[in-house]
Parts: C-alpha cells; structure tokens; sequence
C-alpha cells in the first residue's frame, strides 16, 4: 500500500473546481440558473461559504479517489476507469435520487451529473499525470 499523494489530490480538486468554473459559467450557466430559478448571484460572505465549501467538498471525493489508487497502484487506464465511475456510478446516481424525491427537471440533472462525470474524468487525468 502506498502514501496518498495529496500534491495529485490538492491539484485534482482544483481542477475539478476549475471545471465547475467553466461549466456553471460559459457552458451552462444560463440553463442552470433557469432550471434551478436562481436569479441573483450569491453575495459577500455567501460566495466565500458555497465556493469554499464546494472546494471542501471536491477535496474529499478526490482525496477518496487518492486512497483508492494508493491502496491499489493501478494502471493509468484504470485510475481513468475508476474517477469516471465515481461520477458515473455513485455520485450521478446519488443527485438522480435527491433530484426524483425534489421532483427537479431532467434538464438540471443533465447539467449536474454531466459536470460531475466531466469533472471527474479531470480529477482522473490529473492523477494518471502524477501516477
């Protein structure tokens, strides 16, 4: 069993939290914010609560993902095989469960777990660079 590389962990969820950037902004902010009826950006301290725990947050499915590949030492196409079913197969499922019970549109679904699987084949990528 190897160390967690937590320089691979610390750069992943900045990358995953670049793609949010790039995902909820440029490429599907406007349909996010009509599916979700968010009309005002959030404020002062607010911005520094949802981003600094949205960085928290993708810390810890990265750092997750770094045991995993520490404990296993994969292939790099299997440390790809692995963050893209941690978006695929727990945390899509995950929001489509929430998302059913919220009775939210099919439309935001798409949006969220297609960052989360985008995002996660980033987290992969930037770990096989480090592998």
């Amino acid at each position: 069993m190897g160390n967690v590389n937590l320089l691979a962990v610390f750069l992943a969820a900045t990358a995953f939290f670049a793609v949010g950037a790039l995902w909820y902004g440029v490429l599907f902010g406007k349909p996010w914010q009509r599916e979700t009826g968010i009309t005002e950006p959030p404020q002062g301290a607010q911005v520094a609560k949802i981003m600094g725990l949205t960085f928290a947050f993708e810390l810890l499915v990265c750092l997750m993902l770094g045991h995993n590949i520490a404990r296993t030492n994969p292939a790099p196409h299997v440390i790809m095989m692995m963050a893209v079913g941690f978006g695929l197969t727990i945390m899509t499922p995950a929001i489509g469960i929430n998302y059913l019970h919220q009775r939210k549109s099919l439309t935001l679904f798409l949006i969220d777990a297609g960052h989360f699987v985008v995002g996660m084949a980033v987290v992969g990528g930037v770990f096989v660079a480090f592998a």
